[in-house]
């Protein structure tokens, strides 16, 4: 693989650029007008101007972004996460041109795609999934599946993820508006109005296992990322290992993740998402098709480069890890730095009037803005990713504090000051929180 398009924007078209560099392959990035002067486009090889601001004119324009692939004769597409890189149809259309889409296989998207018929194939091998229903038809069979299912329930969007088409209910009165809520939001965000139901579960703990797959059906797993810290069910704050899992429930989690992925046919990254409740049984959520945002954490503590592994992979070579002597040393955090304000996690986008990042020995920032740049209203308002590790839990935490003390975003509202909260507080020191996190912490500062 001598060229790689990175058909994406900001902090992870910079880490891929980064990578790339160091494998002596060429980088071409595309660019809407909003992000003609940003660093990933600067960093890269050469640069190609997709006119438009909005995604769907710039980075998620699948005839253009692969017809410059071609004419320029790049041999790969790497898709970052976002955009494009759950798109079957991108993936498709790069394998009908011939260009090389960095994931898997176009069939195997569309088929984790669909939660429903994820969650089939999750049961059909063994693997337990969250007590639910099948595809709801109408508010009638919603009423009838959340009161067989009890109190709290949650509604979930087929096609999916992020959160998007999510609506817990709590009485019966309320299952009709939130059926309608969710289908509509799931048609306007993926253009599937398929929505199911499932129970909601006390006290869950939402912990991944990161896959990789090559050509010949070799697959491994890495150890686990604890993701329960979310808002609006995104992930905010991440680390690995995570706190809550013993050795038994670490075991059986890859075990299950490997035997989803070796019946998929699985190839280059994933990850398979699994809610665990309270007694520490687990239950299959999702296979997400693609690089996590947080996969550095579990570089940190492997000494992997993960995506150095997915280009190998795309490249047709086989992977040489042996998952038996994959171990990881001391403890990673992440904590993604948005602009938005920490009350009410709103958006605030704006000018950066001063950007400073924290650095030094197990602290690692990757960022897709300097001084002086705009956060766009036309994108996500991730700013950055502070990634810390440390010997032990303690000392990657007390790393984060000390980076979020000196880390400096000025001009636009940010989550810093939440960060901290979070970091600092007792809750999150004890390691025993679950999704809940949030909404307990502010009950207890506003207690």
């Amino acid at each position: 693989m001598k060229s790689i398009l990175v058909a994406n924007r900001g902090e992870i078209a910079r880490r891929i650029v980064r990578t790339a560099k160091r494998l002596g392959i060429e980088t071409i990035a595309i660019h809407s007008d909003a992000d003609e002067t940003a660093l990933f486009v600067q960093e890269a090889d050469k640069a190609i101007k997709i006119s438009g601001n909005r995604p769907r004119d710039s980075y998620l324009n699948m005839d253009h972004i692969v017809s410059i692939a071609k004419e320029l004769k790049i041999d790969a597409i790497h898709p970052g996460y976002g955009f494009l890189a759950e798109r079957w149809e991108f993936a498709q259309k790069c394998e009908q041109e011939g260009v090389t889409f960095i994931g898997p296989k176009s069939a195997v998207i569309h088929t984790m795609g669909d939660k429903a018929r994820s969650r089939e194939i999750a049961t059909s091998i063994g693997i337990p999934i969250p007590p639910g229903s099948e595809i709801l038809r109408n508010t009638g069979e919603a009423k009838e599946w959340a009161e067989k299912l009890a109190f709290p329930v949650i509604f979930k969007a087929s096609a999916g993820g992020g959160g998007i088409g999510m609506k817990r209910v709590e009485k019966v009165e309320d299952v009709e508006e939130a059926f309608e809520e969710a289908s509509n939001r799931a048609r306007m965000a993926f253009g599937d109005d398929r929505v199911y139901i499932e129970k909601y579960m006390d006290s869950p703990h939402h912990i991944e296992i990161q896959i990789l797959g090559d050509e010949k059906g070799e697959v491994v797993t890495f150890p686990e990322r604890e993701c329960s810290v979310q808002r609006r069910h995104q992930k905010v704050i991440e680390e690995s290992p995570s706190p809550f899992a013993t050795p038994e429930l670490r075991q059986s989690l890859r075990q299950s993740a490997k035997k989803l992925a070796e019946k998929l046919g699985y190839t280059n990254a994933g990850t398979v998402e699994f809610v665990v409740d309270r007694n520490r049984n687990f239950y299959f959520l999702e296979v997400n098709t693609r690089l996590q945002v947080e996969h550095p954490i579990t570089e940190m503590i492997t000494g992997f480069d993960l995506v150095e592994q997915q280009v190998r992979i795309a490249s047709g070579e086989p992977l040489t890890i042996d998952e038996a002597r994959i171990a990881w040393k001391g403890w990673a955090l992440e904590a993604r730095i948005y602009a938005e304000d920490s009350e009410n996690f709103y958006p605030s986008p704006g000018k950066l009037t001063s950007y400073v990042e924290p650095g030094g020995d197990g602290i690692r920032v990757d960022s897709g803005y300097k001084t002086g740049d705009t956060i766009s209203q036309f994108y996500d308002p991730l700013v950055a990713k502070l990634i810390t590790w440390g010997e032990d839990r303690d000392k990657a935490n007390s790393k984060m504090l000390q980076a979020l003390a000196t880390y400096e975003i000025t001009g636009i509202k940010n989550n810093i000051p939440f960060l901290k909260q979070a970091f600092d507080s007792a809750l999150f020191k004890t390691g025993n929180y679950d999704t809940h996190f949030i909404s307990k912490l502010k009950e207890k500062s506003n207690g």
